[in-house]
């Protein structure tokens, strides 16, 4: 059954005769009978009783004219969306970020975005994973990007990516050939970390518990731009996922070495709406750009 059935079905439904709604739809009434015959013939059984005074429903054509109703509805508002993304101009979103993903990952969707819909403007700001989480609840964020792992049921997951932390360390440093490293092992060396972390509210806190009170933390910062210069200097070493160092761990100056930590292994980061919130023809955009970025990220190892 394809979209001209639908129509004739449910008009010959409406006029209660073939001719009235071949009329309706100009065209011939042969071709409006001889459609209806071929889908009585697929599915064996009669749509309509005809008779002189014209036709009317069987119980089988009453069922199959809902399902065509509601498909004529369905495909009309695709039919919508699909006219207004492609004629969109203008429009506004608040996007709301964790920091790490403002550095290299960021900068290239707000440019892809901005070079595809000039139109669109965007309010952009970086929060903690707790507080994205809590504006989009709120509602003063239409789209987060942070964390996945644990979220409020008031948040709805569009898309994630995995993100396992590990150690952040210049290329010179003696972890840097370990395929992956021990919290016992880092133990030795000056960390720089999350400002929850003194106390010790961080993710790092809540997934090791005890541990980090061994931990000798020389930074506690909320910049991440403090944390990645003073390991550039080797100062410190950092515990991140690479999210916020793709820039300087392809250039060679930084590496990532994986934390065993089951725990922190499973991290991912993704984009996040209010639970009850539709996807509007804006948002939309924006998303498919982040899941087009995403899916060009390498954040395992």
């Amino acid at each position: 059954m394809h979209t001209v059935f639908l129509q004739y079905l449910d008009e010959v439904a409406r006029q209660g005769s073939i001719r009235k709604a071949a009329r309706v739809l100009n065209v011939t009434s042969t071709s409006v009978n001889r459609k209806i015959i071929n889908v009585e013939k697929q599915l064996g059984t009669r749509l309509f009783e005809r008779s002189p005074e014209g036709v009317e429903l069987t119980a089988v054509g009453k069922v199959v004219l809902e399902h065509c109703r509601k498909t004529l509805y369905d495909f009309n508002n695709v039919k919508t969306i699909i006219d207004d993304l492609r004629d969109l101009r203008s429009g506004h979103l608040r996007i709301q970020t964790i920091d790490s993903v403002t550095f290299g990952v960021l900068p290239k969707i707000l440019k892809i975005f901005g070079d595809k819909y000039p139109g669109i403007s965007l309010s952009v700001t970086a929060a903690t994973p707790d507080a994205v989480s809590a504006s989009v609840i709120g509602g003063e964020t239409d789209i987060g990007i942070n964390f996945t792992n644990d979220l409020h049921p008031g948040i709805r997951v569009i898309s994630e990516k995995a993100a396992p932390f590990g150690i952040i360390i210049p290329t010179g440093h003696p972890l840097a050939e370990r395929a992956s490293v021990t919290v016992e092992e880092i133990k030795p060396y000056q960390l720089v970390r999350t400002i929850d972390a003194r106390g010790r509210n961080s993710i790092l806190d809540h997934n090791i518990e005890d541990t980090t009170m061994h931990l000798s933390t020389h930074i506690f910062t909320n910049a991440l731009t403090v944390a990645k210069q003073a390991i550039l200097a080797n100062q410190v070493i950092g515990i991140y996922t690479k999210i916020g160092f793709l820039d300087e761990i392809e250039s060679g100056q930084l590496k990532f070495v994986p934390l065993a930590v089951k725990a922190l292994s499973a991290y991912k980061v993704g984009l996040i709406i209010p639970a009850t919130a539709s996807i509007d023809p804006v948002k939309r955009l924006f998303l498919n750009v982040v899941e087009q970025v995403f899916k060009t990220l390498n954040l395992n190892n």
